[in-house]
């Protein structure tokens, strides 16, 4: 489950500081990077969803889950985490459809995070 009061408070980038040397410049191409790719992994993921491919929900859902760990988000990934089990051991599938309406609307909130993270950043160059 997303942890809705993180949502009002500033990323922990420190696992992205710490994987990125401390670079300024990677970070913002990191989160440009994840702003780009983690709406493609959504909207596969929900396209197996609709399918009811559990093994590629499950999949989807496994290449999502450590981007959110990169920005500080440990709630989404574990959120991530629980929707490729349950894909992954049939189990409990008909929590997946608001599961994944969930991410879509942390999504939003994020990426209003990631923005003003980034603004962060570059006011440090």
């Amino acid at each position: 489950m997303i942890d809705k009061a993180k949502n009002t408070e500033p990323l922990d980038l420190s696992y992205l500081r710490d994987m990125s040397g401390d670079s300024i410049e990677f970070m913002i191409e990191m989160i440009d990077m994840f702003k780009q790719q983690t709406p493609i992994y959504i909207n596969d993921l929900a396209a197996a969803l609709k399918e009811q491919n559990w093994a590629k929900v499950a999949s989807c859902a496994h290449k999502i889950k450590p981007t959110f760990a990169y920005v500080g988000r440990d709630d989404a990934k574990n959120h991530m985490q629980l929707m490729e089990h349950n894909a992954r051991d049939q189990k409990d599938v008909e929590t997946l459809p608001t599961a994944l309406q969930e991410l879509n609307s942390f999504i939003e909130i994020l990426n209003v995070q990631l923005d003003t993270a980034k603004s962060e950043l570059q006011k440090q160059l």
